[in-house]
């Protein structure tokens, strides 16, 4: 591995910043992206009250089409190529690329004249949300500390809720104050807004260390970890890194051969696929999309469902809130298992509410036990994922293992998206509710059995120890 004669500024337009502050502004700038995946995903359950009336005149086939083709396509495809950006470009380069994506997108699916417009601008807006969610829980974990890694990657999801929180909130006042059909180009139009913020606030980061090292760029690395550690970590954790990164460079460019030639990079992207598949399979999503659909069904009219569906979201971010307090004393597998049993269980409620005769105590329930469903993801499962997905994998295959782990998780959220309402109206919301109840038993099992524990583990001890490597440059925890 080479020196740089100097050592080099991290970035191109990178201000400098107090250490004390510098975890926070990367923080805040970096999970901008997971504010417009949460927006642009959430956003659509209000929008869809007015497409088949607005001036697109959208049938049900294409309003499912409008939906679907932002997760896959879109989605789908930007996770698949936002690992391997990520690994050429750096990750920072790779979040221009999404915040542009983002703001085309946005801009597009406002002011589309015509329905083949819209799907073209919410593939694009698929595209950024997709490669995001790669790009910024890789980004966070590798630029933090071992000791802040699991807060600051999970601030990535209360993010994400917190932007769904936002299209909900936003959609229910723009239904009350704009009274025409056309006020769903507002609502989705407003993703333009923090997609500028992120563009413009890109410029104030630095690329990762890790990135910086596996190209031998080792003053870089130093640059950036002096930004916020003291300069007595910096040396010690910059050995750690330059180890594992002398290894990720001679496998880099043969992400093939190297899952063929070593079984357990290959068992860990299968987990990893496994994860992503099973936090869909919690049927989140159903949530998020079809909520007022759900509520109006059950007897609300549709300004009470889009205002119900607030509860969605400020459940979401509240119990994400509590998920990410957790982390700091219960282990990322323990919290899943607690997650799934609780998912499952009110699935179960949520199930038999259904069969009773309508009336406002229905209601009131099937509420509470979305709620309670929602409670149990994201305050268990939603943070331990995604914090998984970025800590497992060897930093040779890292950005491509995550690239893949999150198409997985995009595709099995479009098949149930699009599949949710055909379920639905074969068998009912009872039958199609105790289907993901056994869905979440077989979760419980997954997990228990082939998950491994990484908490306050550095990445670096993590990959020595899952290479069957011992090696005075790792340090299995962090202080």
């Amino acid at each position: 591995m080479s020196n740089s004669p100097a050592p080099t500024r991290p970035g191109a337009g990178v201000a400098p910043v107090p250490r004390s502050g510098f975890f926070a502004l990367l923080t805040v700038i970096a999970t901008l992206g997971g504010l417009l995946f949460g927006y642009d995903t959430g956003v659509i359950s209000g929008a869809l009250l007015y497409l088949h009336q607005s001036s697109l005149h959208l049938t049900a086939a294409e309003q499912g089409t409008v939906v679907s083709v932002l997760l896959f396509p879109g989605a789908a495809l930007g996770a698949l190529g936002g690992g391997p950006v990520a690994d050429r470009l750096g990750r920072r380069a790779a979040l221009f690329v999404c915040a542009v994506l983002f703001l085309v997108g946005a801009a597009g699916s406002a002011l589309a004249p015509t329905f083949a417009f819209m799907v073209v601008a919410r593939v694009l807006l698929g595209l950024g949300v997709g490669a995001a969610s790669v790009i910024c829980p890789v980004y966070l974990a590798e630029m933090a500390p071992a000791g802040r890694r699991g807060r600051m990657v999970t601030i990535n999801e209360l993010m994400i809720v917190s932007g769904q929180l936002l299209a909900f909130v936003i959609n229910a006042i723009l239904s009350a104050t704009i009274h025409s059909d056309e006020v769903w180009r507002v609502m989705l139009g407003v993703a333009a807004v923090p997609a500028v913020a992120l563009l413009i606030g890109l410029f104030l980061l630095p690329e990762s260390p890790r990135w910086h090292a596996v190209r031998g760029d080792v003053d870089k690395a130093r640059a950036v970890l002096a930004l916020g550690r003291p300069q007595s970590e910096v040396e010690a954790e910059l050995n750690e890194i330059s180890y594992t990164a002398e290894i990720a460079s001679r496998e880099k460019g043969h992400t093939i051969r190297d899952l063929v030639d070593n079984p357990w990079m290959r068992r860990l992207l299968f987990i990893g696929m496994g994860l992503a598949a099973v936090q869909q399979a919690t049927g989140i999503n159903t949530v998020n999309y079809y909520a007022p659909t759900i509520l109006e069904s059950a007897g609300l009219g549709t300004n009470a469902a889009l205002v119900d569906t607030i509860a969605v979201g400020v459940t979401s971010v509240t119990m994400t809130l509590l998920g990410i307090w957790l982390l700091g004393f219960v282990g990322r597998k323990k919290m899943m298992v607690i997650g799934f049993t609780g998912v499952a269980s009110s699935q179960a409620v949520l199930a038999l509410a259904f069969l009773l005769p309508e009336s406002g105590f229905r209601v009131v329930l099937i509420l509470a036990a979305m709620l309670l469903f929602v409670a149990f993801v994201q305050c268990f499962i939603g943070t331990g994922v995604w914090l998984l997905l970025s800590e497992i994998f060897p930093l040779a295959i890292r950005g491509f293992a995550m690239g893949v782990s999150v198409f997985v998780l995009w595709l099995v959220n479009a098949l149930i998206s699009f599949l949710f309402p055909i379920v639905n109206g074969a068998l009912g919301s009872t039958g199609t509710f105790a289907i993901f109840v056994l869905i979440n038993l077989v979760s419980i099992l997954f997990v228990s059995r082939a998950v491994p524990e990484t908490n306050k583990r550095s990445l670096e001890s993590l990959e020595a120890e899952f290479r069957g490597v011992s090696t005075g440059a790792i340090t299995t925890v962090y202080r």
